[in-house]
């Protein structure tokens, strides 16, 4: 079986994407491969974190390093779906109804700020996220291919803002909290701020060459041992008493994706355990919701993902790269 599964061509591109975007974006590159992951099996990311963690300009810079069409979305109180699916408007000149396509007919679409959008304006977004389709006033448009939005969310303002429902939390792939940077790569920040503003990314790649790719993650072999880990982890994650709603049967494929997409990141045609315990966390975490009594007790999803992690068995490794 061949052990790397891509063409000549993606492997130096993968790595020449992550090199570019990293050119401008200091401390984030495990931040940077779960972006390039969810764009490779069509999975949409969640990014929380304060004020000023660079959420806004890693998206922007992702975006012009892997040759996408970009559009960003303000939410604001005052938006409307229309706003972002756009809408038809008369033209005098032809006397005639045209379609204008709204920010969200695009590669990438940067939400900025998604809770502080209503929940109507809210769930406009979710048919494109979750069928990559449009309708309007009856018509149905079909997006572009790649389709990925990334949403970003402060986790500590609390005024004026619309909690994601769980129905749009559980149509992002991965929810991924930014950190501050550690004292090490704030003193990078500082020792390369002027080029940082001044340095213009180079497209590495194109979005046919992201499109070609997609069959190749396909292909990558999940043996039935590890498909069973998975249902076994996820599982094992919806029992929890400390729990009220755990991962659906959604979390349980966006996972195995990103597993698949991990392994094609890596140079394999088969998913390894240590594939799915590491995306398990980005995948769960916003996909599990807390009883009252265990928010009282303190006890947070990260403890109760590592608990379900700690306790289910993982299975041997001798047969994982097989494909009989």
């Amino acid at each position: 079986m061949k052990t790397n599964p891509l063409p000549d061509w993606a492997t130096p591109i993968i790595s020449e994407i992550l090199s570019e975007v990293e050119k401008v974006v200091i401390g984030k590159r495990e931040v940077l491969r779960e972006l390039l992951l969810a764009l490779l099996v069509g999975g949409h990311v969640l990014l929380e974190g304060v004020p000023g963690v660079a959420k806004t300009h890693i998206a922007k810079t992702f975006a012009s390093v892997i040759g996408c069409k970009f559009t960003r979305i303000q939410f604001t109180a005052d938006l409307l779906p229309a706003d972002i699916t756009g809408s038809y408007m008369f033209d005098q000149k032809s006397s005639e109804f045209k379609l204008r396509k709204g920010p969200l007919f695009s590669n990438i679409v940067l939400i900025d700020e998604i809770n502080r959008g209503t929940p109507k304006t809210q769930a406009a977004t979710i048919e494109a996220m979750n069928e990559q389709q449009i309708t309007i006033e009856g018509q149905t448009f079909s997006l572009e291919t790649p389709f990925m939005v990334i949403a970003t969310m402060n986790p500590i303002e609390t005024d004026g803002i619309y909690p994601l429902v769980q129905a749009e939390r559980d149509r992002f792939m991965f929810r991924l909290h930014l950190d501050y940077p550690n004292e090490d790569e704030e003193r990078q920040l500082l020792a390369k701020i002027d080029n940082i503003e001044s340095y213009s990314v180079h497209q590495v790649t194109t979005a046919e060459r992201i499109r070609a790719l997609s069959p190749y993650v396909k292909k990558v072999h999940v043996s039935e041992d590890v498909a069973q880990y998975m249902v076994d982890l996820i599982r094992r994650t919806r029992d929890q008493k400390q729990l009220r709603l755990g991962p659906s049967p959604r979390a349980l494929i966006q996972l195995s994706k990103a597993c698949k997409a991990k392994a094609i990141l890596e140079g394999r045609s088969y998913v390894i355990p240590d594939d799915v315990k590491n995306l398990i966390w980005p995948t769960l975490n916003h996909r599990i919701w807390l009883t009252r009594e265990a928010e009282l007790e303190e006890i947070n999803s990260a403890d109760i993902i590592a608990r379900v992690v700690n306790e289910t068995a993982i299975p041997g490794l001798r047969e994982i790269g097989s494909t009989t």
